[in-house]
């Protein structure tokens, strides 16, 4: 029945506008409870473009049905395919928005606050650029806050995440970026490596 929409989606090398594009399509002509089994049984396939169709569908629903978010942090966070784990972050965010930013915070801080890496950092990815977003944008310093307290994190792929989205936020709010960071303990090489990139639009402009 999808056979021609999963050729589709098999020739994508580049990107994942086109995955997106056929997600959203998917999710217009069915219903939630279509969607998501639809989005399940693609989760199942070996081939990583079948799978991330599949994640974008559970972010498009997960506003709706609950399972989808849960089936997102549970399943797809474990999958080993880095590109799955960019669209994991993708669909975070697409939630995030639906629901509203302000409306989702408890589930923002229950995210970070999570055992997995791959959990963590598609918060900390999802929602770049933070003060973009609604809510963040009147309340830069709730996103830093929340961003920091991941600076000394175990994993290094959250924490280069965690110091590029401070490094974005330091664009449009270089002040508040500057007094975070004067209260950093950086003789940790955690804290350091997240420093070094949360401050270099910083000190490239001599600010």
């Amino acid at each position: 029945m999808y056979e021609e929409i999963l050729d589709r989606v098999k020739t994508v090398e580049n990107g994942f506008k086109e995955i997106e594009k056929e997600a959203l399509a998917l999710v217009k002509n069915n219903t939630i409870e279509e969607s998501f089994r639809i989005g399940k049984e693609f989760y199942l396939s070996e081939i990583y473009q079948v799978r991330e169709l599949g994640v974008f569908i559970f972010g498009e629903i997960a506003w709706k049905k609950n399972e989808a978010l849960v089936f997102l942090k549970e399943e797809v966070s474990l999958d080993e395919n880095w590109r799955v784990q960019e669209i994991l972050a993708k669909a975070f965010d697409k939630y995030c928005y639906c629901v509203g930013y302000e409306e989702t915070l408890p589930v923002i801080k229950e995210w970070l606050k999570s055992d997995r890496a791959n959990v963590r950092r598609a918060v900390t990815e999802g929602l770049r650029i933070w003060t973009g977003r609604d809510y963040f944008r009147d309340h830069p310093k709730v996103a830093v806050d929340l961003l920091s307290e991941l600076k000394e994190d175990e994993s290094e792929y959250v924490r280069k995440s965690v110091g590029n989205a401070l490094r974005d936020i330091s664009k449009k709010h270089t002040s508040l970026i500057i007094e975070e960071l004067k209260t950093w303990d950086i003789s940790n090489k955690h804290i350091n490596q997240v420093y070094k990139l949360a401050n270099k639009y910083i000190k490239d402009r001599r600010i």
